[in-house]
This record gives structure tokens, C-alpha cells and sequence, in this order.
């Protein structure tokens, strides 16, 4: 009898109207989810517009590419995506910039894991000054190091060689590695290592065998950055090669001229330079989140 009475006073309760402290505190809810909202939505549009007039300008025909004011319906071509790729030889330095960003990142994963296990479990003379040096290397400006690295690269005789941007890329992608793959094999339990040292494994299958495969979304992650700063590199592509080594980013370049821009042309390599790092990134974003987020509570 007592549990009916209070349950028709907890209806009773529930069924009157809300205070006005109540409903100005819901009403402010409301009002603050409506401004996050609306600032999603404008950081939204202003990342993607730009990616929208990109591909749109490439299907566009030159006459609508500059019309004033801009035309938003027309009729598709892919004349621009034909000529970028065989008449500028777009399709070339693509393969060129895969083949770059892919021994890239392969080298820095090779030797940037191992270092970086070492000076997350590891205690030696200079470990700190080594760490510093590491870090250090994404503080200085790469306008600074390009006339250098082409001065040493005309003495070694490889200007225009894909030899010449791997170790180049391989010197800023392996810092990346190193710096999150560190704070990853920080992450896992010391005592994982522990265990398996009493059963009798060595170091090195310690570090094969447990450290590794737990440590992997912090290397998918390092991966994805190294691939994409080697596959985005402007500056020191213009500057090292000259025609057989040439990535895409320079073949951007290409198109300028003092008589006319072909806008179309210039679209279409940009959308094939973006596109397949946006298919990448979207086909690895769970793991990126993943690997980003991992080690930050302890």
C-alpha cells in the first residue's frame, strides 16, 4: 500500500510543470547545443568547400572554370583528368611520389620502432640528450636545409634520384616515428616484459613478440604521418629534382605560365594529389583515433 502512495507522488511530482530556474537552465541546454551546432557546421563547410571547388573547377570546361560570376551547373568533362595525365605526365610523378612517401615510411617504421622501444624501457648515458635531438629535428624550418641538402646532394651526384628524397624525408619522418611510438611502448605495462623475461625470452622477442602487436595503433599512426608529409613535400622536390624524380606536387607547379592558367588542368592534379591521402585517411580513421588516444590515461 505504501509502495502505491509513493509512487502516485512521484507521478504526481513529475506531472507538475517545471520550475523557472528549471526551465531557463533547460531552455540555456538547448541554446548552447544549437551555437556547438552551428560552429560545427560552419568549421564543416569551410574544411570541405574548398575540396568542392577543387574536384567541381576540375570537371568544369575552361570557359565556366572563369566565368564571373561562377557557374554551379554545368555539364562534367574529364578532358582535364586525359591531359593532366598523359600530355603532362601527371600519371609519372604520381608513381614517383608513391614510390618516395612508401620507402619513406618503410625505412622510418624499420629503424624508428626499435629506437623508440629502446628509449621507452631502456636507461643509458645520453638518453634525454638523445630524446631532445629527436624532437628537436621538427623544430627547424625546412626553407633553412634546402640549399644545404642540394649542395650535398650535387657533391654525391644523385640531384634528381629517388634516393636523394627518401633520406631526405627518411631525416623528418623518423623523429615522427620515434615520438609516438615512444609514448606507445610507454603505454604497456612494464610488467608484461617482466613475465615474459622469467619464462626465459630474450629481449628481442620480447620486443617482437608483446611490445610490437600492442604497440601497433601508435605505429599505424606514425605511419600515416610520416606517408603523408613525405607524399606533401613541395619544397624540397622542387628544389632536388628535375625531370625523371619529379613528384606530384612539382608537377602541380608545372602548369604556370605567363600567357594563360589552365584552371581545369591545375584542378584535376590537385583532386589526384589529395584524393587517394583522403580515401587513406577515411579508410584508417578508427585506427588513427585509436592509436592517438591510447597511452593518455595512466
Amino acid at each position: 500500500m505504501n509502495t502505491s502512495t509513493d509512487t502516485a507522488a512521484t507521478l504526481d511530482q513529475s506531472a507538475k510543470p517545471l520550475s523557472a530556474r528549471a526551465r531557463r537552465a533547460r531552455n540555456a541546454r538547448r541554446r548552447a547545443t544549437g551555437w556547438h551546432f552551428i560552429g560545427l557546421l560552419i568549421v564543416f563547410l569551410t574544411s570541405v568547400f574548398p575540396f568542392y571547388w577543387m574536384v567541381t573547377t576540375s570537371l568544369k570546361s575552361q570557359a565556366d572554370a572563369l566565368a564571373v560570376p561562377p557557374v554551379w551547373v554545368f555539364t562534367p568533362t574529364l578532358s582535364h583528368y586525359i591531359d593532366a595525365l598523359f600530355e603532362h605526365d601527371v600519371a609519372n610523378s604520381l608513381l614517383n611520389s608513391l614510390i618516395v612517401a612508401s620507402s619513406a615510411t618503410f625505412l622510418s617504421l624499420l629503424l624508428g620502432t626499435p629506437a623508440a622501444y629502446a628509449l621507452a624501457r631502456f636507461e643509458f648515458r645520453g638518453k634525454e640528450d638523445l630524446w631532445f635531438w629527436f624532437i628537436s629535428n621538427r623544430m627547424v624550418s625546412p626553407v633553412v636545409l634546402a640549399v644545404p641538402f642540394f649542395l650535398i646532394a650535387t657533391k654525391l651526384d644523385i640531384v634528381d634520384t629517388h634516393i636523394v628524397l627518401i633520406l631526405l624525408y627518411l631525416t623528418f619522418s623518423l623523429p615522427i616515428v620515434v615520438w609516438i611510438c615512444t609514448d606507445q611502448f610507454r603505454s604497456i605495462p612494464v610488467e608484461l616484459d617482466e613475465a615474459a623475461r622469467l619464462d626465459g625470452a630474450s629481449p628481442w622477442r620480447i620486443f617482437w613478440r608483446i611490445n610490437l602487436p600492442l604497440a601497433m595503433p601508435g605505429i599505424v599512426v606514425s605511419a600515416i604521418f610520416a606517408f603523408i608529409f613525405s607524399w606533401n613535400d613541395l619544397l624540397y622536390a622542387l628544389v632536388l629534382t628535375r625531370t625523371d624524380a619529379i613528384t606530384s606536387p612539382v608537377a602541380a607547379t608545372s602548369y604556370m605560365s605567363g600567357y594563360e592558367l589552365p584552371w581545369g588542368e591545375i584542378m584535376a592534379t590537385g583532386t589526384l594529389i589529395v584524393l587517394p591521402m583522403v580515401v587513406f585517411a577515411l579508410a584508417v580513421s578508427g585506427r588513427l583515433v585509436q592509436g592517438l588516444t591510447m597511452g593518455a590515461v595512466k
